[in-house]
């Protein structure tokens, strides 16, 4: 499976005032869906609760007049910390797979396909069942995401550094869906022999749930870090997009480059897993849509891929427990119900 030439191609250079409009169109949407995550839900909040809920002042003095501070309670509480979640979880996944996709030249590369994702889930699932801290459980869903990956990238080690990504990258690909499977059976019997009282909390946990994302800032920071080692060397990710040889040449260490970014991608999936559970397709699409807005230039794709990442979880969330009020749908099946077809247009419009 090959990638289209335009992938392949060196990146060309984007007009400033174009790149311009798209980023702000990208901080809109993120403001509206931001704003709309904090209003929306089974009880109504008006926005200026909601400013006043955000900077903590009595609730009397917003727009609405209520006296109780119910409507401040629910921002703060509950939703304010799902949607940092929501936006982090999108983020590192959306990040992971543009990474992935431009470390193995394909767009069909991302942290579930790989299988990453399992691993991270069978691991956090084994941790939550043991009843660990959620510091261990963490430690255990990164573990799981970096042997995952590490099983996948053995496999096709020698075509990969060898700088071969034409050869490796169907080996990969397939590789990742056997490693997938197999992590899924292992949760299945994760789940089959877990506590009663457990089973519902981690189904839900498995199929992408915001419902109990408490605490977003391990992800939030996870997020940072990411962003902090990722952006920096988007130029030289640019560079290895043209060859192995011409990257030599140009002084980038392309072996230790790609580790570091497979360990960031790592990184992001296993935070991302640990804070939501297993969200599919959201490291598919948007880096795939966003290469067709923004070209291949690592440079704005990258964090342009955070952004939308963010901004796409987020409203998957919204919409999960909207749509059928007061009872709430896992964020999973939202953003699987939306992302299954569309990965399947992708197979289909691919030529061997």
């Amino acid at each position: 499976m090959n990638l289209p030439a335009s992938h392949a191609r060196s990146p060309s250079p984007m007009n400033a005032r174009r790149a311009t409009v798209i980023w702000i169109v990208l901080a809109a949407a993120a403001l509206v869906v931001f704003t709309s995550a904090l209003m929306l839900g089974s009880v109504t909040v008006s926005p200026g609760q909601a400013l006043f809920a955000l900077l903590r002042l009595p609730e009397h003095a917003a727009a609405g007049g209520q006296t109780s501070d119910v409507a401040g309670e629910i921002v703060r509480t509950l939703r304010l910390p799902r949607a940092v979640a929501g936006f982090s979880c999108g983020a590192l996944l959306a990040l992971a797979g543009a990474l992935l996709q431009v470390l193995l030249r394909n767009p069909l590369a991302e942290p579930y396909v790989l299988g990453v994702s399992g691993g991270a889930a069978a691991f956090a699932v084994a941790a939550l069942i043991a009843g660990c801290a959620w510091w261990l459980v963490d430690l255990a869903s990164f573990g799981g995401a970096g042997l995952s990956i590490a099983l996948v990238l053995g496999l096709a080690r020698r075509e990969l550094w060898r700088g071969e990504p034409q050869e490796a990258s169907p080996r990969l690909l397939l590789t990742g869906v056997v490693v997938a499977t197999g992590w899924g059976a292992v949760v299945t019997l994760l789940v089959a022999l877990a506590p009663d009282e457990r089973l519902r909390g981690i189904v839900f946990w498995l199929t992408g749930d915001l419902n109990g994302a408490a605490n977003p800032w391990p992800a939030l920071a996870a997020l940072a870090v990411a962003l902090g080692v990722c952006v920096p060397v988007a130029p030289q990710l640019n560079v290895l997009l043209r060859g192995e040889a011409l990257a030599a040449s140009l002084g980038v260490p392309a072996t230790q480059l790609r580790l570091r970014l497979y360990l960031v991608a790592s990184l992001a999936a296993a935070a991302s897993v640990t804070t939501a559970g297993t969200i599919g397709f959201v490291g598919l699409i948007v880096p795939h849509a966003l290469r067709l807005v923004f070209g291949n230039d690592q440079r704005m794709l990258v964090p342009a891929s955070a952004l939308a990442g963010g901004v796409a979880v987020m409203g998957a969330d919204l919409l999960a427990r909207t749509a059928i009020a007061p009872a709430q749908l896992p964020v999973g099946v939202v953003t699987a119900l939306i992302g299954v077809p569309v990965f399947l247009w992708m197979l289909l419009g691919r030529r061997p």
